[in-house]
């Protein structure tokens, strides 16, 4: 029997001014009341400095538009959806002083943390033309990411595997992703189930079950996002998410509230969906 009381949250969403997405955050929102989510939290791609990857994030300048609209979608669905502000940042060696202002710019309810391999500048500085060196690198910047405190949760934490998907071997990776999670478990940050890795390359949730069993078994917190782009994909394979983390050993799933760690345990979160996914 489905709870009465709405407990989930989808945690990982866009804008437009990323450019890579469509609909306002009051039309998640809308699919999120429809799909018996408690909220919403908004978490476009942050600006960045000299250009970095601009072509898929907000400008410094639309800082306050993303602002005012997610004011917006909170005023328009107070009382039946829970809006939430966050910020989905790039980690980048070099700019954590950038990095260290923005987050503290504003008051934020929960802030990811990406390691994106697709982009041209972390392309130039890690690929030695060995895809393996690449993962390592990946891995490395993921744990460096998690070491800087600026963040509440690694987002989509093995998207590499898309960008070297003809030598993707999880096994030959392994011990590194081991000693990344060793150091990521020592700083008490959350890791995401982003169940958008479905629709990949590599069509399985962001991390792999290997990875999410090494996760439990190091006492990690998850979060579930669907990493979506268009309304639609708002609570996007929940259900399966859910299931997924039930079989890799966990029994509760994570959201943030004010940068607080928020509990649920995961057969109350599974009875509570309305639509679990599209």
């Amino acid at each position: 029997m489905r709870s009465a009381e709405p407990l989930l949250y989808e945690t990982h969403s866009h804008t437009p001014l990323c450019k890579h997405a469509i609909g306002e955050p009051q039309d998640y929102a809308q699919v999120a009341f429809d799909r018996g989510l408690r909220g919403h939290t908004v978490t476009c791609h942050n600006p960045m400095p000299n250009g970095y990857n601009s072509e898929v994030r907000m400008a410094a300048d639309e800082f306050e538009t993303y602002l005012d609209g997610v004011r917006r979608a909170q005023v328009a669905w107070e009382g039946r959806v829970d809006v939430r502000l966050g910020l989905e940042c790039d980690y980048f060696p070099g700019y954590e002083s950038w990095l260290e202002q923005q987050v503290m710019s504003a008051n934020f309810d929960y802030v990811l943390g990406s390691v994106h391999p697709q982009c041209e500048e972390f392309h130039a500085k890690f690929w030695d033309g060995d895809p393996v060196h690449y993962q390592q690198a990946y891995f490395e910047q993921l744990a460096a990411a998690a070491e800087t405190g600026f963040f509440d949760c690694l987002s989509h934490p093995d998207l590499v595997k898309n960008q070297v998907s003809e030598s993707w071997s999880p096994d030959q990776i392994l011990d590194d992703i081991r000693r990344a999670l060793d150091r990521i478990a020592a700083t008490g940050i959350a890791m995401e189930l982003n169940t958008s890795g479905a629709n990949k390359k590599i069509r399985e949730m962001n991390p792999f079950p290997e990875m999410l069993r090494e996760m439990h078994a190091r006492g990690i917190p998850v979060v579930v996002g669907a990493d979506a782009h268009t309304p639609t994909r708002v609570g996007d394979r929940f259900d399966k998410a859910l299931a997924l983390l039930a079989d890799c050993g966990f029994d509760r799933v994570n959201y943030f509230i004010g940068r607080v760690r928020q509990e649920v345990m995961i057969d109350e979160a599974r009875a509570s969906l309305v639509v679990a996914g599209v």
